[in-house]
């Protein structure tokens, strides 16, 4: 026997193609005694007659209409219906974080990608997945590597044929592409081709993409070739990069400040090291600004936030960074105390310079909040007429330090 939920619990109910027919009996039990019963249109297209519940329809834009309809019915017996696994890319997450995951009792039911694996014979745990259902393409782009197998999650109909040009357009227009429609229920059919002549400009809504890349390698760990960026002298470069990364030390969850982005290969390399890094990227040149986001969606983290603005005026409001990384202006006046005041106990900032000036502040701050300071110096040899030779790009100097406690911040402002 069914175990009772109490009437102020939630209950979420996935639901695959095959319906009312594929639900286990305290699924359908639930449905059965609910009051009401929030979900898409077609997911409750899917209830029979005998589930008398009021039939609520989820509006558009979904998200910023969860707490209100959440708190119109919740004083009743209510479930909400979810697509396959509802805590997998579903509205469970949205639920849990509104009313806490202590109120929901979540029914799950297979999710299009467990169907996906299954058929395909992937292992799910070495299948990469892709959500396109309310988040830019372009993250897909940060998953293409030769010879890797991904899931990408339809936002509707027109998302195959999306992924298909988005594929060709990056080089991978060999890659097999297989689209599963309708997984689980009735009417199941995969669409079979490559990416660069795909043959079905459309496909039934409810469908999941899969996809054998076959094109160039991808790059995991930071110090991506300055060629995958688009710039316009504006770069930390390759090796630089690689350096200034392992001093920021990027940890999942948390947030940089690229403080002018230039061509925001910093903050594009925070957030591909996590899918869940965030970063704001700060640059002055509104042309620059929008090669920023340009070079994010190329290299696959749209999620980026760039801010145009001349810092530190352009910092207030932005929420408080886990590290902080000065790339241009340090001897903007008050950037740098700005920088080490927004971060809390156990930041990191760290600063990279080749004039004598800013090198001269690094210096300073050094001495007062120790850390690391070192000089970068990275020469490329290049043909020197028929024999060979060191060209010496100008060298580097980095600051970068952990800020221990409050009293740290005290000890400069009383100097200054």
């Amino acid at each position: 026997m069914a175990t009772a939920v109490p009437a102020s619990v939630i209950t979420v109910v996935g639901v695959g193609a095959d319906g009312w027919d594929g639900l286990a009996p305290t699924a359908r039990e639930a449905l059965l005694g609910a009051a009401t019963v929030l979900g898409g249109p077609r997911q409750l297209e899917l209830l029979p007659p005998e589930v008398t519940a009021a039939r609520v329809a989820w509006p558009s834009p979904l998200r910023p209409a969860v707490p209100g309809l959440l708190a119109e019915h919740g004083d009743r017996r209510l479930c909400v219906l979810a697509s396959g696994d509802p805590m997998f890319h579903g509205i469970g997450r949205a639920l849990a974080e509104t009313v806490g995951a202590e109120r929901l009792h979540v029914l799950p039911h297979p999710s299009s990608v467990a169907y996906a694996c299954a058929r395909l014979g992937w292992p799910q745990e070495d299948t990469e997945v892709v959500s396109a259902v309310g988040r830019p393409l372009a993250n897909l782009n940060a998953a293409l590597s030769d010879g890797r197998r991904l899931l990408v999650l339809s936002a509707g109909a027109g998302t195959p044929a999306e992924v298909a040009a988005l594929l060709t357009g990056r080089g991978f227009g060999a890659s097999r592409l297989r689209v599963l429609e309708q997984l689980g229920g009735g009417r199941e059919r995969v669409l079979d081709g490559t990416a660069a002549d795909w043959p079905h400009p459309a496909a039934d809504p409810l469908n999941i993409v899969a996809v054998e890349c076959a094109g160039p390698r991808a790059q995991l760990v930071p110090g991506l070739p300055d060629d995958a960026y688009e710039h316009d002298g504006q770069l930390t470069k390759r090796h630089v990069r690689a350096a200034t990364l392992a001093a920021l030390a990027p940890a999942a969850g948390e947030l940089l400040w690229d403080i002018g982005g230039g061509s925001g290969s910093i903050a594009v390399e925070w957030l591909r090291a996590h899918r869940s890094c965030r970063a704001v990227s700060v640059e002055r040149d509104a042309v620059r600004a929008d090669r920023i986001r340009r070079n994010a969606d190329t290299l696959g983290v749209p999620r980026l936030e760039v801010v145009t603005g001349r810092a530190p005026d352009a910092l207030a409001g932005l929420p408080v960074p886990d590290a902080v990384f000065i790339g241009g202006g340090l001897t903007a006046p008050g950037l740098l105390q700005a920088c080490w005041d927004a971060l809390p106990a156990g930041g990191r900032l760290v600063a990279n310079t080749v004039t004598l000036e800013s090198e001269a502040l690094l210096t300073e701050w050094y001495r007062r909040h120790g850390g690391e300071l070192v000089k970068l110096a990275v020469a490329h040899a290049v043909p020197v007429g028929g024999f060979t030779g060191w060209r010496q790009a100008m060298p580097v100097t980095q600051w970068s330090a952990v800020k221990t406690s409050e009293a740290g911040r005290a000890g400069v402002e009383e100097e200054q």
